[in-house]
């Protein structure tokens, strides 16, 4: 058998430990990648992998060891000219000849991180965050009363698509009748050839070109305005990002849809997916509606939307009793870091009255801490306030279909029916 045959059995002890490789798409898929990880946690959690489809890379897998390269942005940095913060130098680069560098402040280091982060921070503040509830519950309510009772649907299309793609379209004031080109460019972002998103690196090229013609007009809409709210205006006027390149522009509007739509749309479907595989918490929750908001740290940690995040040692260092050497790749593995039984107690089991719920990775920490958390937080509790407003269940009818990535952990499809 090959190694990747031997992987896909789902049995992390088949392989020589020097020969698994947590990056192939196809565990997560198959949501195999756990055994794989426990294994890499219990004997080398700071793993050597010398050959994979992204080369040889670093996977760091215990919660402690996440905290220690995600906090060091000094030894570990996310820059886009070393491969940024993905395990596929691809995804960074476009492939190939057809490459498409798009920078963003999350590929950056200090200063210039810090700068463009500021420009668009204001959109997360805890007063405009206030008033954003209103309109999020209303849009909410709105789409959970359209949806059939008694009959299956999908989940992943009418709930958490179209629900985290309105909230899109409000922050960047985006025409609300083209809001699904956002999912489209979100899926295309993090995708490559293979996956079922795109089918080569020219056409990921060719449509993320289509967006960046988009947002090139909303930008000259909005620089020649008053400023507002918005993302793509808060943009346009900051001074640290007002000159920014055409690439630079397209690849922080990249960033901020990814994070806006991939995560929360991943966390919405996985908290159904929870809830019906621990149906003993689904009963403690209608009993007690007031464990929505330690729910939803729950299940943001449950879930883990964004599997991994890679930085690039930009000097020789130690981790783990291990070597590491300037140039290497170092993949956080966020999934295996919430799983970890020395951090977390029974971390594997979906409980959403944990003492302490925000406990897990999901975020990232350090100066690359998610920007938008508590929107996401947010909107999550507002949808299963309004859930339990109206349902008694709702209830899993198959399996769902994962997506093909080692970065977005998420569901293509997710079959349910709603009970009154």
């Amino acid at each position: 058998m090959t190694t990747d045959t031997l992987q896909r059995t789902g049995d992390p002890d088949a392989l020589p430990l020097d020969k698994i490789d947590v990056s192939n798409p196809e565990l997560f898929e198959h949501d195999l990648a756990g055994a794989y990880f426990r294994r890499l946690r219990r004997e080398d959690p700071v793993h050597y992998c010398a050959e994979s489809a992204y080369g040889p890379y670093w996977s760091i897998t215990r919660y402690n060891d996440i905290m220690a390269v995600d906090t060091n942005h000094q030894v570990f940095s996310s820059e886009a000219g070393l491969g940024g913060i993905v395990i596929d130098d691809n995804i960074q680069k476009g492939g190939g000849d057809e490459g498409l560098d798009l920078p963003n402040f999350i590929a950056m280091d200090p200063p210039r991180h810090d700068e463009q982060r500021k420009a668009v921070s204001p959109i997360v503040a805890p007063a405009n965050l206030a008033r954003m509830e209103e309109t999020i519950r209303g849009r909410t309510a709105g789409i959970l009363d359209s949806l059939p009772v008694g009959e299956t649907f999908d989940w992943v299309d009418r709930v958490s698509i179209e629900l985290t793609t309105q909230m899109l379209a409000t922050l960047f004031d985006f025409p609300f009748d083209d809001r699904r080109k956002l999912t489209r460019w979100s899926d295309v972002t993090t995708a490559e050839p293979g996956g079922g998103i795109i089918d080569s690196w020219s056409q990921r090229r060719s449509e993320l070109m289509d967006c960046a013609l988009y947002f090139q007009n909303l930008w000259n809409e909005r620089v020649n305005a008053d400023p507002k709210s918005d993302l793509i205006s808060m943009l346009a006027h900051s001074p640290a990002t007002r000159h920014m390149t055409p690439e630079e522009y397209l690849g922080n509007v990249l960033l901020l849809i990814v994070g806006g739509n991939d995560t929360t749309r991943n966390s919405m479907s996985g908290g159904v997916v929870a809830l019906n595989c621990f149906p003993g918490e689904y009963e403690k929750l209608r009993r007690n509606p007031d464990l929505i908001e330690s729910m939803v740290s729950e299940i943001i940690r449950w879930q883990t939307p964004l599997a991994h995040m890679r930085r690039t040692a930009i000097a020789d260092t130690e981790l783990g009793g291990k070597k590491i050497r300037k140039g290497d790749k170092v993949v956080m593995w966020y999934f295996s870091g919430n799983r970890d039984d020395e951090v977390i107690e029974r971390p594997d089991d979906f409980i959403i009255d944990r003492a302490r719920p925000r406990q897990h990775l999901s975020f990232g920490f350090g100066i690359h801490r998610c920007v938008g958390n508590r929107l996401a937080e947010m909107q999550l509790r507002i949808l299963w306030e309004e859930i339990m407003a109206r349902f008694s269940n709702v209830e899993m009818m198959a399996e769902p279909t994962r997506v093909r990535s080692n970065f977005v952990r998420g569901y293509a499809s997710l079959p349910v029916r709603l009970h009154a």
